[in-house]
């Protein structure tokens, strides 16, 4: 692992909490461009090192996601797990493994994410909304449900917490593989939940674009 991956930040700033240990505020997440029997996910820092791992099982009604800190799966970092069968309106509960603390969850807005733009809410451990991250795009964001040419043009994300912006998650042009450049710069948002979050979008919105 690399350096920024098995140390946390130094000292927070005042008033904002230390990323925990093992994790950054930048990524760059990527879904294999081949794969039997289910998807594999790499997010890595920006240098290429290797700081997370999913292996998605195919033919899954409910999802269960484990994300690890390598590809042998042998150090499990989070779980992310489905509420109930299915995934147009489904809520995930991401738990941070190796502590077994509850992070929050991710409520896809299922209407929305189908036929508008796609739209996450952001909860906490109670399950009171805390922030959401939703694609920007207007119209654009719309076509491209149901004009297939369009899912070519990147994506862009807007991570909020009570409104104000705190991370962004944009897509980057390849027509071959699915990938996404990832900041959480701001140090409020807890990490885990937005790595959580990007395995989400791999895995639930991405199934849209494969």
């Amino acid at each position: 692992m690399s350096e920024a991956q098995t140390e946390s930040a130094p000292q927070a700033e005042q008033g904002k909490p230390q990323l925990p240990a093992g994790y950054a505020s930048h990524y760059v997440a990527k879904k294999a461009m081949f794969a039997l029997l289910g998807n594999s996910f790499r997010i890595e820092d920006p240098s290429g090192s290797l700081q997370f791992f999913v292996k998605q099982k195919a033919f899954k009604l409910k999802e269960d996601i484990r994300v690890f800190a390598d590809e042998k799966q042998s150090e499990e970092r989070l779980t992310i797990k489905a509420r109930s069968w299915g995934d147009f309106s489904g809520t995930y509960d991401i738990t941070d493994a190796t502590t077994g603390e509850g992070v929050g969850a991710a409520k896809r807005k299922g209407l929305a994410s189908a036929f508008l733009k796609d739209h996450w809410l952001l909860l906490n451990e109670e399950g009171d909304q805390i922030g959401e991250v939703i694609e920007l795009g207007g119209a654009l964001a719309t076509a491209r449900k149901f004009v297939k040419l369009l899912q070519w043009i990147p994506q862009k994300y807007v991570v909020k917490l009570d409104d104000k912006e705190v991370g962004q998650i944009k897509q980057r042009f390849n027509p071959f593989q699915l990938a996404y450049d990832c900041q959480f710069g701001s140090g409020d948002l807890d990490p885990r939940l937005g790595v959580g979050m990007v395995v989400l979008l791999l895995a639930i919105e991405g199934r849209e674009k494969s």
